[in-house]
């Protein structure tokens, strides 16, 4: 019965052509269909990322792309994404990963239980170059000591459009751990957290990455 709509933020910057084709169809195949994608590219220098997402963007009204004047960091590319954010709750992504298809739809499940849930996160897995899975990580209960050590929470992380706008969005200045920063504001402020116990996020690994 509660149909949420889920703002997907993503913050592009020099993403590969193929990585941002899987991202996409990752979101448009998810099982729950009431969601809004939110590209925003921070002055990406490769001349194929515009075309690429203004062509990802033409073929669904739920996408939209938002071309930054000027190279600001993940952080403001972030906060540009949550600014053209309307959902009710806002679901972090990067410009290199993909959601599971059944992503969101255990995210909603999850709130018709408890709709007054502030914070979600859920299990992990990484993809790797050969297009092979492994190195999962599945998460416990909320642990703020934990979290004060790590960003052990990372994928996928939702959370309440209204609790962060409450807090500030992102944190210039931090960029590389802004979600950390974003999670630990954001877990000390939320009334209620929930560890969705599923693999819904694969984290690329590619060279480079964290």
């Amino acid at each position: 019965r509660y149909r949420p709509l889920i703002s997907v933020i993503v913050p592009v910057y020099d993403a590969q052509k193929s990585w941002l084709e899987e991202l996409v169809a990752s979101v448009r195949g998810q099982a729950y269909e009431n969601w809004e994608l939110c590209l925003v590219d921070d002055c990406s220098k490769g001349l194929w990322v515009r075309p690429t997402l203004e062509r990802l963007a033409a073929g669904d009204p739920r996408i939209q792309v938002h071309f930054r004047d000027a190279n600001g960091g993940i952080a403001n590319a972030s906060n540009t994404a949550l600014a053209t954010a309307t959902g009710e709750f806002v679901a972090l992504l990067d410009h290199d990963d993909v959601l599971r298809p059944h992503a969101l739809h255990e995210v909603v499940a999850a709130l018709q239980e408890t709709p007054e849930l502030d914070v979600l996160y859920s299990d992990e897995d990484k993809l790797m170059l050969d297009g092979t899975r492994g190195d999962a990580s599945f998460k416990g209960g909320f642990d703020p000591d934990h979290l004060l050590s790590t960003n052990y929470i990372c994928h996928l992380s939702v959370i309440r459009r209204s609790l962060l706008t409450a807090i500030g969005g992102f944190r210039t200045g931090l960029d590389g751990s802004q979600d950390h920063d974003l999670l630990l504001r954001a877990t000390e402020a939320a009334s209620t957290i929930r560890h969705i116990p599923s693999v819904l996020y694969s984290w690329r690994q590619v060279p480079g990455s964290a």
